[in-house]
């Protein structure tokens, strides 16, 4: 059954805002959502999910639209991830972004269609940093005013049967009991799955320009001559450009948003498909022995760049998944996109309770609000 096959025949009533090209929403269906409204900025996002998923998005700013979901009733479920580039660790931090006002249009939404519960995915610092404090308790608060009990939880993707160390925070709320304080932590362990690793996630695909795999990425990779060293050979700028190595026997980095040309991370053919040592590994020795071996030079011909096909599967896309436009919105498509797998996990949680297979377990009564709860596994 496909996506959208699936999607048609769920009873989980759902709306979907900052949908993106559906990762959030793929996972939501694979738990039993059936996605009534989608909505996203972003025309070839809006382009691939409709045709994967289904023709019910709709093109545009959220504050635009929001008058088409007027007809809407008897809403289960809200889910989605608004813009994060004002609370990135890796962005500017700008909280007057608009983007990042874009949570309180979500708030609004929630309000408008009351839905049974929702699930707000958003970046890790959103819920660890002191900066955006102000910013998360005025969140749970209007939650809360709204009726619902919530709290928030910051997640792993590897997990969570995504061969990606990816963290990102999920805020949940489930209506009713609103003085109460969910415990998440302790729920989502019993959904937890360990991920493959990136080679093992790779063996469904053909080699890069070949057969499945055909969408490779022609940026030239050039070796730094003043890189910047870390202790781990994955880490610093080893390379010019913002592309990294993937660590090939254990879980690729986040991928961004910004994936594309020479921020796009980079693939060691030899350790993948030839089992070799990574290149990376000796190199960074040497070098940390003896940084004057570093210089300006292009890398091994067996480096290249992860195609949009790979960069799909660790983010747990079905590998049926077709994407549209041009390459570099097909890279910010996936690396904007919350992993299908890690969405699953979450999803079946909420409507496990929504359909009264699993009780909400909540935190003690003297447990604060605005203590954040981080899952470990």
């Amino acid at each position: 059954m496909t996506i959208k096959e699936r999607n048609n025949t769920n009873k989980i009533k759902t709306i979907s805002l900052f949908s993106g090209a559906g990762g959030l929403d793929i996972g939501a269906i694979m738990a039993g959502a059936h996605i009534v409204f989608a909505n996203d900025m972003m025309k070839e996002a809006c382009m691939s999910y409709s045709t994967n998923i289904g023709s019910h998005i709709i093109n545009g700013d959220i504050n635009s639209v929001m008058n088409r979901l007027d007809g809407i009733e008897d809403v289960d479920m809200v889910i989605g991830g608004p813009p994060c580039q004002g609370f990135s660790v890796a962005g500017k931090m700008d909280v007057n972004d608009k983007r990042s006002q874009l949570i309180w249009s979500y708030v609004k939404v929630v309000s408008k269609v009351k839905p049974k519960a929702f699930i707000m995915e958003n970046v890790k610092a959103l819920g660890l940093l002191d900066k955006w404090k102000p910013i998360r308790e005025k969140l749970l608060l209007e939650f809360r005013n709204l009726g619902y009990s919530v709290n928030f939880i910051i997640l792993n993707a590897s997990d969570y049967d995504v061969p990606q160390a990816r963290e990102r925070i999920f805020v949940i709320g489930i209506k009713g009991n609103c003085n109460n304080v969910p415990n998440w932590e302790k729920m989502i362990k019993h959904y937890s799955h360990k991920a493959p690793t990136v080679r093992e996630a790779l063996q469904v695909l053909d080699k890069a320009g070949y057969g499945n795999n055909p969408s490779t990425c022609r940026a030239k990779i050039t070796l730094a001559s003043n890189p910047i060293l870390r202790k781990s050979p994955y880490a610093g700028m080893l390379f010019n450009g913002l592309g990294r190595p993937t660590r090939i026997d254990g879980y690729s980095a986040t991928l961004p948003a910004s994936m594309g040309g020479n921020k796009t991370p980079i693939i060691d053919e030899k350790e993948l498909y030839e089992n070799c040592a990574p290149w990376i590994v000796t190199y960074h020795d040497e070098i940390m022995k003896d940084p004057t071996k570093a210089a300006f030079m292009e890398a091994p011909s067996f480096l290249r760049r992860m195609t949009v096909e790979e960069a799909a599967i660790l983010q747990t896309f079905p590998i049926e998944y077709k994407f549209c436009g041009s390459q570099s919105s097909k890279y910010t498509q996936i690396g904007n996109a919350v992993p299908c797998n890690m969405a699953k996990a979450v999803a079946t949680m909420v409507i496990n309770v929504l359909n009264g297979d699993e009780n909400v377990i909540y935190q003690p009564k003297e447990h604060n609000l605005f203590d954040f709860c981080y899952a470990e596994n």
